[in-house]
């Protein structure tokens, strides 16, 4: 599995924000969310092309991540947060998540 860099921008299906990606962006960063694109990181071989809802959040020696489970087919990818991701809106994900449990 080899990550293939693909700069590309997008707007995002899920809050319709204008993304401008570097090569690594795979998600939103305003709303978190991503798209069931890939096989392998940047490969764009996935069929499915469903959005992922952020599912879960991680911090594993010092690196922030979030999970996104496809709401289509349930698969499920963590990927590194990024410093301009939303803060706002991760601290929103991470009480939603708390009331739920």
């Amino acid at each position: 599995m080899a990550f293939i860099k693909k700069t590309e921008n997008f707007t995002c299906e899920h809050c319709l924000e204008e993304v401008i990606g570097d090569g690594y962006t795979n998600h939103c960063p305003k709303c978190l969310w991503s798209k069931h694109v890939d096989v392998d990181p940047g490969d764009r071989a996935a069929r499915c092309g469903g959005l992922m809802m952020p599912a879960e959040y991680l911090k594993k020696a010092g690196e922030e991540r979030i999970v996104h489970e496809c709401v289509v087919c349930g698969y499920k990818k963590n990927n590194r947060l990024s410093s301009d991701d939303s803060y706002d809106q991760l601290v929103a994900f991470l009480q939603e998540k708390s009331l739920e449990n």
